[in-house]
């Protein structure tokens, strides 16, 4: 259905794309990957035909309907519901042809060509999408002009999808969602009979939707078969393969190299030395797998406060005379981690303003610890970043009376370190400038994060990081988020904004996905009777964090053991079987000394294989 081949793209004289290759199967379902700035946008653009490359073609099967979303959302008077339906252009022009047409072969071909393609369900169709992405009747009826960007977006994607294009184009769709759009999507893409490529740092979405993972990486792409997961593991396995070999390499390298600089200046072995340069310089040098060492997430602990933090009781919050939330009873404990469910529009931000100080109760009584901090994170403070500032001017400001190495140290806990911390602000990509939002705010140890969707810009390694961060932290954690990878991890209470009120929902996170789709009828909230019981399950929930954390540390440490002392094993039997090619560790020991090495290291292998393999068993009873 798609192929594209030597694709190679140059911007602003950097090389973007460098002949990047792939064959994608007539149907298939796959999702673009890749870090940040690794160039997967633009390669849509140049599969769209948006952007012509510098080499390179793109070849698809002719007249095939391509559908891509455009950069600029749709604006105006018209509805939703109008917009939607204008983007099937051949129901659009054959009924307006069946307006002025007099001929009756053409009316009726006309007719007939609308009845193949259920034009007369399309106004039944093109409400059914714009529901599943958040506008309600009322809403599908108001000018394109009274909604914010987002939504409009939101209107550009029901378009795209109305249209049922053959290659389906998408770029970060979930960007401007809510987990319940999200979900929605992700369903629907499920049953959408046609290829798409789809780029995406949803963990979930790339699991349950796509067939084929397109990971591009050094301006090249490598199509591997199944989810995310199953690509988590190839790559695992890829990278292991040509480490091994690269090793080899290495050592073959060093080989010849000695061999030219002993004899290479001696006439009788002139010939042989210059054989083993041509062999040095035809040898193509393996890379070494890429590691980002600025990938990093870590939040300072906060000093203990007794419980509760925070206590509403029977509060009110909204905007001037307008009361948005209601009736608000919630408790939350140094412990806690909390999720906020419910479509936007319903008040998750507002009740998030609520907690940290930003908006001041209408009605009822908001206590809190009096020395709480709170860390508020929203995608605002990640635009307002003054781009001409570097990472230590921003955090210089704010830590003023701080010394340079505790700034210092605070950007480093986000990888800030070195020249990084000085790297003007409008250099950095989108997942860098989240990442310096996220070290601002948590500068004095909050004891309270307040996450509003905190995984806009990070991509899968970054959000996958982030996860690792909040459960390492000991504060306690409300999150707003359409990543549903990260509330499975880390959120261990719901609670659902909807209808001006916040309650608890006592379900799973699987329940509630049951119920957005329409497979629940009512969702399950919990009675105010069993708020002992909750704060039990709290602290239980809690308790298995840490635990968790524990033995993810322990297989961490047992995993890098297994692979030191796998090396060194097979630095033994080199030793052994040949000689004169031992490290110099082992060079001087005699074989009965390498016997007696050998059997300690696998020894010890062994018992931290074991280690490893306890720790990942505990850690899947754990989350079962």
């Amino acid at each position: 259905m798609l192929n594209f081949s030597n694709i190679t793209v140059r911007l602003g004289g950097a090389v973007i794309l460098d002949g990047a290759t792939a064959a994608l199967p007539p149907g298939a379902r796959v999702g673009m990957i890749g870090r940040n700035g690794a160039g997967k946008s633009t390669l849509m653009k140049v599969i769209a035909g948006l952007l012509e490359p510098d080499d390179g073609s793109v070849d698809m099967p002719k007249g095939a309907r391509m559908g891509y979303i455009a950069q600029e959302a749709p604006a105006g008077s018209e509805t939703p519901l109008d917009t939607v339906l204008s983007a099937d252009t051949e129901r659009a022009a054959l009924l307006a042809e069946a307006e002025t047409a007099d001929d009756p072969h053409r009316i009726a071909e006309i007719h007939e060509r609308l009845n193949m393609i259920e034009a007369h369900s399309a106004p039944a169709r093109a409400a059914k999408i714009l529901i599943g992405l958040g506008f309600d009747e009322q809403a599908q009826k108001q000018p394109m002009d009274s909604f914010s960007g987002g939504w409009r977006m939101r209107v550009a994607l029901a378009a795209l999808l109305f249209s049922r294009p053959e290659l389906l184009l998408l770029d970060e769709p979930s960007n401007h969602l809510d987990l319940e759009a999200t979900l929605w999507l992700e369903n629907f893409l499920t049953s959408y009979q046609a290829t798409i490529l789809i780029i995406s740092h949803e963990r979930d979405l790339l699991n349950n939707v796509v067939d084929h993972i397109l990971h591009l990486q050094s301006g090249k792409t490598t199509l591997y078969p199944g989810g995310y997961d199953a690509f988590e593991k190839q790559r695992a396995e890829r990278q292991a393969q040509m480490a091994a070999a690269r090793e080899k390499q290495l050592a073959q390298r060093e080989k010849l190299q000695a061999f030219v600089d002993r004899w290479g200046a001696k006439a009788h072995s002139a010939k042989q030395a210059q054989s083993r340069v041509k062999a040095l310089s035809r040898m193509e040098p393996i890379a070494a797998a890429i590691e980002d060492p600025s990938l990093s997430f870590h939040f300072p602990s906060p000093s203990e406060l007794k419980p509760p933090l925070i206590t509403l009781d029977n509060a009110a919050v909204g905007y001037e005379e307008n009361i948005v939330l209601s009736g608000l009873n919630l408790r939350l404990d140094p412990d806690d981690r909390t999720a906020f469910l419910g479509r936007n529009g319903n008040g998750k931000t507002t009740l998030a303003r609520l907690l940290a100080s930003q908006l001041m109760p209408k009605g009822g009584d908001i206590n809190k610890s009096g020395k709480l901090t709170v860390g508020y994170f929203t995608q605002y403070q990640v635009e307002e970043l003054d781009t001409t500032d570097t990472p230590l001017e921003h955090m210089t400001r704010l830590m003023k009376d701080a010394k340079p190495g505790a700034v210092r140290a605070q950007l480093g806990r986000f990888g800030f370190s070195g020249d990084k911390a000085t790297v003007k602000v409008g250099k950095l990509s989108g997942g860098e400038r989240a990442r310096l939002a996220l070290a601002l705010i948590t500068r004095d140890a909050p004891h309270l994060l307040i996450l509003d969707e905190p995984t806009n810009h990070l991509d899968v390694d970054a959000r996958e990081a982030l996860v690792h961060a909040l459960n390492e932290y000991k504060g306690a954690v409300v999150l707003v988020s359409h990543d549903r990878h990260m509330l499975e991890l880390t959120a261990d209470r719901l609670v659902l904004v909807d209808g001006g009120k916040a309650t608890e929902f006592a379900g799973s996170l699987n329940d509630y996905t049951d119920f957005v789709l329409g497979r629940n009828q009512e969702p399950k909230q919990a009675a105010s009777s069993n708020s002992g019981n909750r704060k039990a399950e709290r602290r239980m929930a809690a308790e298995r964090r840490k635990q968790q954390s524990e033995l993810r540390k322990t297989a961490s440490i047992a995993e890098k053991k297994i692979e030191t002392l796998g090396k060194k094993l097979s630095a033994i039997d080199q030793a052994m079987f040949d000689p004169a090619s031992a490290e110099q560790q082992f060079s001087d020991m005699t074989m009965t000394e390498l016997m007696k090495l050998r059997a300690s290291v696998q020894d010890e292998l062994e018992k931290n294989e074991a280690a490893w393999l306890e720790a990942n068993e505990a850690l899947e009873l754990a989350n079962a």
